[in-house]
C-alpha cells in the first residue's frame, strides 16, 4: 500500500497489486486530501479521540473568526513535531508501540506543506476542515497545533482521506464491493483495476519503434532525441502497451530504470 492510515481514519488508500509495486514510490511523494472533524476544548495523548481524553481550555470565546484567522497561520510551509503514536521508527522500533508501553523519546521537527485549508463550519466546539497537504504531514498534530494556537487545545474525532495524488473518493471501491466483485469472477476485479502507468500521470509518456522496445527491454540505453534534461519517462512499446519507465540524459539517450516486462 501506499501509506497507511490511523485507525480512526477512513478514505482512500491506493493499493499496488503484482508488477505495480514497482511504482509506488512515485505515489509516495504526492500530496493528499482530507476532511477532518476536530473537538476543540479537550486533548488526547494520541490525538484523537481512540486515546485518554481530558479538558484543556474554554471554547466560550471561540467562534468562526477567531478559527479562521487562526488557520492563516498554518497555511504554506511548516513545522511539526511528528506524535508518539506514529508509524515512525527509532532503533527499528514504531513510536506507536513505544508510547503504548508509556516511554515518551524527543522528536525533531519536520518541514511539511499545508497547501490548503478550507474552514467548513463550527458546532458544539467541532470544527470542520478540509486540508490539502504534502506528504509527511499529520492532520491529527495539526488539529492539535490550531487547538493550541486558540488557547483551547483540541484532538481529531474524524478523520477521511478524500484524495491521494491525483485521484479522488469516486475513483475507488470500498472493501465489501470487491468482495462483491470476487464472489462474481476475477475478471470483474481486472475490470477495476487501474493500470500502473495511470499512477503516475505527472510523467510525460513515450512511444518506440520495435528495436527500440527490443533494446529497452534488454536494459540497453537507446537513442532518442527530445530530451535536453534527465527526466523519468514513462515508455511505451510498439504496440502503446506501457513496459516501464525510463530516464532520459543529457546526450539524447533514455536508459531504462523500472521495467515492467
Amino acid at each position: 500500500h501506499t501509506g497507511s492510515l490511523d485507525p480512526l481514519a477512513s478514505g482512500l488508500l491506493p493499493v499496488c497489486l503484482g508488477h505495480a509495486t514497482k511504482v509506488a514510490q512515485f505515489l509516495l511523494d504526492e500530496d493528499k486530501r482530507y476532511f477532518v472533524r476536530g473537538k476543540l476544548g479537550q486533548i488526547s495523548n494520541t490525538g484523537d479521540s481512540e486515546g485518554e481524553i481530558v479538558n484543556f481550555g474554554s471554547t466560550q470565546e471561540i467562534n468562526s473568526n477567531s478559527i479562521e484567522n487562526i488557520l492563516l497561520n498554518f497555511i504554506g510551509n511548516i513545522n511539526q513535531i511528528p506524535p508518539m503514536y506514529s508509524a515512525l521508527k527509532r532503533q527499528g522500533t514504531p513510536l506507536y508501540k513505544l508510547a503504548r508501553k508509556g516511554i515518551e523519546i524527543e522528536r525533531s521537527s519536520r518541514p511539511v506543506t499545508i497547501h490548503e485549508i478550507n474552514f467548513l463550519g463550527l458546532e458544539d466546539a467541532v470544527v470542520s476542515l478540509e486540508v490539502s497537504c504534502s506528504k509527511g504531514t499529520y492532520v491529527r498534530t495539526l488539529v492539535e497545533d490550531i487547538g493550541k494556537s486558540l488557547g483551547c487545545g483540541g484532538h481529531v474525532i474524524e478523520l477521511r482521506r478524500t484524495g491521494f495524488a491525483h485521484l479522488g473518493l469516486s475513483e475507488s471501491k470500498t472493501y465489501e464491493q470487491l468482495s462483491k466483485l470476487k464472489e462474481q469472477n476475477l475478471e470483474s476485479l481486472d475490470s477495476v483495476t487501474l493500470g500502473a502507468d495511470e499512477m503516475i500521470p505527472n510523467l510525460e509518456s513515450v512511444y518506440l519503434d520495435s528495436e527500440q522496445t527490443g533494446d529497452i527491454r534488454l536494459g540497453k540505453k537507446i537513442k532518442y532525441l527530445g530530451f535536453s534534461a534527465s527526466q523519468k519517462l514513462k515508455l511505451y512499446d510498439h504496440n502503446e502497451q506501457f513496459i516501464g519507465i525510463g530516464e532520459s540524459n543529457l546526450m539524447s539517450e533514455i536508459l531504462p530504470k523500472r521495467l515492467f516486462v
